[in-house]
């Protein structure tokens, strides 16, 4: 094991440098030899959480971990370029959940992008880019006329219609990505492009076209963190729900009315602040939720019942660890993390003429 890289992942009333790599190490205890990252040992391993684990591990310089993580991706990728929802502690011959979700699937291109914006490991990336494409050619046939992204295909080959806000807006920061690593290997793909801005235009201006999960707080803040909302219209979004959905001293609301907060929501939370250029908020964001460290293994427990004071589930999860380390990243100023989250240099797609 390497000295994880902590300066930039040192914030004051978050992590120290020890506890920073304190919690590195314990992402790395539950990835397995072969690069698997499941919740926790003997739990699930589901690809968007895999890959934002791994995003952590690269965001504190632990690349060799980080790369054997996305090829378990490529060593366990589906014909049809997908993965399945679930795998039991990792291992690829016991499949749990054998659907295979869109948001799951086009996440794996955030992760390269971001691996390769690390390290500039054009051999890397030369590997990941059939992955990459295979895993979007999947996502791209459940999009919709009316461009959100159906959210599922069932074991059978049903498709689902049915689109999530969340997940969609996920895709859509995932398909940005994968346009980026497309323009670094001079691999224009104008149907990508045209795909985004389809979707952009949905999750903007047609949230008839989502399921109504708005109780959910991902539902509130994933348009602006996956770059489909900026500007004045991130700002009204974030405000008009942050009573509803903020829990002062405490974190951010999994789903409104229950009283429980959850670690992955409010990390997600202050990373979506921090695109909006309010680093301030998205500290004291992260400073909230500092009663669900559990000091002896560095990670974090998922959620808080707060009218009850109980840990609840009684699980340590990696990518509870990952969201908060990706946060501090950015707010410490790590390039690869600021580029790939903060979306400057991210392609827009292109907008369709007509989209009503």
């Amino acid at each position: 094991m390497t000295t994880p890289r902590t300066e930039h992942l040192v914030l004051p009333g978050v992590l120290t440098a020890e506890q920073a790599a304190a919690t590195v190490a314990g992402i790395l205890a539950v990835q397995r030899e072969d690069g698997a990252i499941p919740w926790f040992r003997g739990h699930h391993l589901d690809p968007w959480d895999h890959v934002e684990a791994a995003m952590a591990l690269d965001a504190a310089g632990e690349h060799e971990a980080a790369e054997r993580a996305y090829l378990w991706l490529a060593a366990h990728q589906n014909e049809d370029g997908s993965w399945y929802a679930a795998y039991a502690d990792g291992d690829p011959q016991d499949v749990t959940d054998r659907g295979r979700e869109t948001n799951f699937v086009a996440y794996v291109a955030v992760g390269v992008w971001h691996h390769y914006l690390a390290t500039g490991d054009d051999t890397f990336l030369d590997r990941m880019w059939p992955v990459v494409y295979a895993a979007v050619e999947f996502v791209l046939v459940l999009q919709q006329a009316g461009g959100q992204i159906g959210w599922r295909r069932d074991d059978d080959g049903t498709p689902t219609a049915d689109a999530l806000l969340t997940g969609s807006s996920s895709v859509h920061h995932a398909l940005r990505c994968a346009l980026a690593i497309a323009e670094q290997r001079e691999e224009p793909q104008p149907d990508w492009e045209l795909a985004v801005g389809t979707l952009r235009h949905a999750i903007r201006r047609h949230p008839e076209r989502f399921l109504d999960k708005d109780r959910y707080s991902m539902d509130w803040y994933y348009p602006v963190l996956g770059g489909a909302l900026t500007g004045a219209e991130a700002k009204s979004r974030v405000e008009d729900g942050w009573d509803r959905f903020v829990v002062p001293g405490l974190g951010v609301r999994c789903v409104v009315p229950n009283p429980w907060v959850t670690g992955g929501e409010s990390a997600e939370l202050a990373l979506a602040l921090w695109v909006m250029g309010e680093s301030d908020r998205a500290l004291d964001v992260l400073q909230s939720i500092q009663h669900l460290r559990d000091p002896r293994t560095g990670l974090y427990w998922t959620g808080y019942v707060f009218e009850d004071d109980a840990v609840w589930p009684r699980e340590l999860t990696t990518w509870t660890a990952g969201s908060l380390l990706l946060a501090v990243a950015a707010l410490g100023g790590h390039e690869a993390t600021c580029a790939v989250f903060g979306g400057e240099q991210l392609p827009r797609g292109l907008d369709p003429d007509c989209c009503d």
